[in-house]
């Protein structure tokens, strides 16, 4: 995944905040997700369409994290979504 590519959502799921985490679920596959800390936090920044470089941007901009580690993270965070074919 590279910085310019652009992170859109595929899929609509059914998400719920509990106490500070978000439970996700994808009725097409009946799978259910949790999200919590810095997920909980790039998923709320990709409810619209951003480039990875700009998720990066905002949440090393909000919390105390390098930009190296806070990419390396936001990467594999992405990746996994696109695995699951919710990006």
């Amino acid at each position: 995944m590279e910085l310019s590519d652009v992170v859109k959502l595929k899929k609509d799921l059914n998400v719920t905040d509990l106490s500070g985490e978000k439970v996700m679920i994808d009725f097409e596959s009946g799978k259910y997700f949790m999200l919590k800390g810095a997920g909980n936090a790039i998923w709320d920044i990709i409810q619209e369409e951003i480039t990875v470089e700009g998720i990066i941007d905002k949440l090393t901009s909000e919390y105390d994290i390098s930009r190296e580690d806070c990419e390396k993270s936001v990467k594999a965070f992405l990746e996994k979504l696109k695995e699951l074919d919710f990006i």
